[in-house]
């Protein structure tokens, strides 16, 4: 029998203003990024109060990374320097490829009510840095959901789900950094064992209710915690009372992060030429 993938830390996100002045819980960002290789920045945004987003986020550049962003509940519109415009509602997914350049908006489709979702930062290994960027509308009929034996209902964004008894793939497959992006619905009572690669980083962001990760300490975590787990071993979860969890896995890319703001490069001088290719006009 396989060793449990064990507990490195739990952690709450931190309150922050991004775009004009949106609020959100930051889960992953800033220093100590290395232990999260190879994502970046994960980003909450969970309110009823049209005062915390309708600002949005109007028009800003990114190199060198990747965004996903989860739309639970509500409407975004995206638009970009590419011609692209979308809009985002609820149970879909923008995956964007910014690569070497993309100046885009987010702006709110709605002038009260909810918004919730995510938003995970997926850095590119340096060979991609300055690819061409890509640009994808997922609508949530697009993504696969499934339903376990167990009583979990399971969202299968990216990657290859398995439980041993069930596979499903997802509705993104990518390269080098094989993301696993799964939103896991736990009826109370129920226990699911996703199958993950060996090596892989993971982490689990509980934003309801609270999981129990058997042989683990502690053996409960309640809703507004990430936690960061061993690359090796078995992954067992359950809760007694019904929980919300996003299962965040991937291949570390082991390569220097050096991150300004919306650029995430490999080195300083990269970040330079960033910052003088947006200030020329020629980022994108």
């Amino acid at each position: 029998m396989k060793s449990m993938r064990k507990i490195l830390s739990v952690q709450p996100g931190q309150a922050a203003s991004d775009g004009a002045g949106v609020k959100l819980n930051r889960v992953i960002g800033g220093a100590g990024l290395e232990r999260f290789d190879p994502f970046l920045m994960l980003d909450e945004f969970a309110t009823e109060n049209p005062d915390d987003y309708i600002a949005g986020f109007p028009p800003h550049p990114h190199r060198g990374f990747e965004t996903i962003t989860y739309m639970i509940e509500g409407r975004m519109r995206h638009e970009d320097h590419m011609g692209n415009v979308g809009l985002l509602e609820s149970g879909s997914v923008q995956w964007m490829t910014a690569a070497r350049g993309v100046i885009h908006s987010e702006m709110p489709e709605q002038q009260d009510g909810a918004m919730r979702g995510f938003q995970l930062w997926l850095n590119l290994p340096g060979k991609s840095k300055l690819n061409d960027p890509d640009y994808r509308d997922i609508a949530a009929s697009e993504i696969p959901r499934l339903s376990t034996e167990q009583g979990v209902e399971v969202v299968v964004i990216a990657g290859q789900f398995s439980d041993g008894q069930l596979t499903q793939d997802g509705a993104v497959q990518r390269p080098d950094t094989e993301p696993q992006l799964f939103d896991l619905h736990l009826a109370p009572g129920s226990q699911v064992q996703p199958r993950l690669p060996e090596g892989h980083r993971v982490m689990l962001y509980v934003y309801e209710g609270s999981l129990q990760l058997p042989e683990a300490s502690p053996d409960s975590v309640h809703g507004g915690r990430l936690i960061r787990l061993s690359d090796q071993g078995e992954l067992h979860l359950a809760s007694a009372t019904g929980a919300k969890v996003l299962l965040i896995a991937g291949k570390p890319i082991g390569e220097p992060i050096v991150q300004y703001g919306p650029f995430v490069m490999n080195s300083r001088e990269e970040i330079e030429q960033a910052l003088r290719d947006f200030r020329d006009g020629v980022l994108a």
